[in-house]
C-alpha cells in the first residue's frame, strides 16, 4: 500500500498498479524462479512487476518482459484484471493486469529477479503450490481462453459505498 497526504490535510492507502505477462513460443509457457530473497522467492512465476510513474501498460508489460526474460514480444493481449484486496501471498495491495503475448526476439539477458528461467509445455506446467503468488490461477484462465476464446469483460457486483 501507498500512503497518500491529500491537499485538504486527509489520509488514505492506495493500491499499486502491477503487469503480468504470460509469454508464449509454440506450445510452451516461459516461466521464471524468483530470485531467493524476493517475496515468493525460489517459485515459477510469470514475468512482470510495478507500472512506473511515467509509462503505460503496455509499455510496463514490454520493459518489465524484457528486463526479466531478455525477449522483445508481440501480440499482446489482455486476459484479466485483478482487484481483490485480499490476493493470497502478497505483502501489499496490488491490481494486476494480466496479458499474455508471444515471444520474439531474444535480445537481452535477464535480470537479478530470476535464478533461473525455463519453457514449459502447456500441459506440463508446474503444481499450483510451485506457482508464486496466484498466478498458477493465470495460466489456468489462458488455457480455458484457448478452448472457448471467450472475450475479456469486467465484471463487477456493486454494493452501495460506505463512506
Amino acid at each position: 500500500m501507498i500512503t497518500c497526504s491529500f491537499e485538504d490535510g486527509k489520509k488514505t492507502n492506495l493500491r499499486h498498479a502491477v503487469v503480468d505477462c504470460i509469454v508464449l513460443r509454440n506450445n510452451e509457457i516461459l516461466l521464471a524462479r524468483r530470485a531467493s530473497e524476493l517475496l515468493e522467492g525460489g517459485k515459477w512465476s510469470l514475468p512482470g512487476g510495478f507500472v512506473r510513474r511515467d509509462e503505460t501498460l503496455l509499455q510496463a508489460v514490454e520493459r518489465e518482459v524484457l528486463e526479466e526474460t531478455g525477449f522483445k514480444i508481440k501480440d499482446l493481449t489482455l486476459l484479466r484484471i485483478i482487484d481483490n484486496p485480499n490476493r493470497p501471498q502478497e505483502d501489499r495491495q496490488n491490481i494486476a493486469f494480466v496479458y499474455f503475448c508471444h515471444a520474439d526476439t531474444k535480445v537481452g539477458e535477464v535480470d537479478w529477479e530470476s535464478e533461473e528461467q525455463k519453457w514449459f509445455k502447456l500441459d506440463s506446467i508446474p503444481l499450483k503450490g510451485e506457482i508464486a503468488f496466484d498466478h498458477h490461477e493465470d495460466v489456468e484462465l489462458y488455457l480455458k481462453y484457448l478452448k472457448e476464446q471467450f472475450s475479456v469483460k469486467v465484471r463487477s457486483k456493486l454494493k452501495p459505498h460506505k463512506d
